[in-house]
């Protein structure tokens, strides 16, 4: 049997391949590296003033005694959000909704919202299912996840949406695609994620209530608020 001959120059070709992408992705991780000094400076956004306690027939429910969780974790989200605010809401019927903000003001790197699915899953829950929709909310197109957890006795259907500078995203792929179009222009993103939640076992009736509840709420607030909540109206719409 005739012995192969061995060329070196496929495996160099492989070589050289791989260290021109190493170059072009050092190249890039420096290149698109948001520069700090090129962002304005941000208004504080304040979600107690945002946020009116009372609109449409819906109201704070004083009488829910908000827990607070271990200072380990208070700690985690100090460090990731720069605000967060938390309620539930109570209308005329008894119907409750949970709405919860956390806005962060860098939205590069590690620094950057947290998704539910996560949060829940690593809280005990077990997410059932998980769909993504599009909302008309006020003329604008927000895309949506839905999400149904359960932790023993307790069934939360839950919505939300995350804003990345100026959209609104659901996917992973499209909040890194946002964050990469933000790094193009050194500009650092700031960002929130806005959820909503009910305790209920028809996921259904659930989603029906909070996308009332949400339509009333952005409803409420001045078109300025809108744009923090849910990113900027089309040109010449915003309901």
């Amino acid at each position: 049997m005739q012995a192969e001959s061995f060329s070196p120059q496929p495996m160099m070709g492989r070589v050289i391949a791989f260290l021109v992408s190493l170059a072009i992705f050092a190249f890039l991780s420096v290149a698109l590296t948001p520069n700090r000094e090129k962002r304005p400076d941000l208004p504080p956004k304040s979600f107690e003033r945002i946020v009116p306690k009372s609109f449409d027939g819906w109201r704070v429910d004083e009488t829910v005694v908000p827990i607070l969780p271990p200072p380990e974790v208070i700690e985690k989200v100090n460090n990731i959000y720069d605000e967060t605010m938390a309620r539930t809401y109570i209308d005329d019927s008894g119907r409750r909704v949970m709405l919860s903000i956390a806005y962060g003001g860098d939205q590069t790197g590690r620094l950057r919202v947290h998704r539910p699915e996560s949060c829940y899953s690593g809280q005990g829950f077990q997410v059932k299912s998980l769909a993504e929709e599009t909302l008309d909310i006020s003329g604008r197109q927000v895309p949506v996840k839905r999400l149904f957890a359960e932790l023993g006795a307790r069934r939360e259907p839950i919505t939300y949406w995350i804003r990345v500078g100026d959209q609104a995203v659901t996917g992973l792929i499209g909040q890194r695609l946002t964050q990469l179009k933000y790094g193009l222009t050194g500009e650092v993103p700031d960002g929130l994620i806005f959820r909503v939640s009910s305790i209920d076992r028809n996921p259904s009736d659930a989603f029906a209530l909070q996308d009332r509840f949400v339509a009333a709420l952005i409803k409420s607030i001045s078109a300025g608020d809108r744009d923090v909540l849910i990113g900027p109206a089309p040109v010449g719409r915003d309901g």
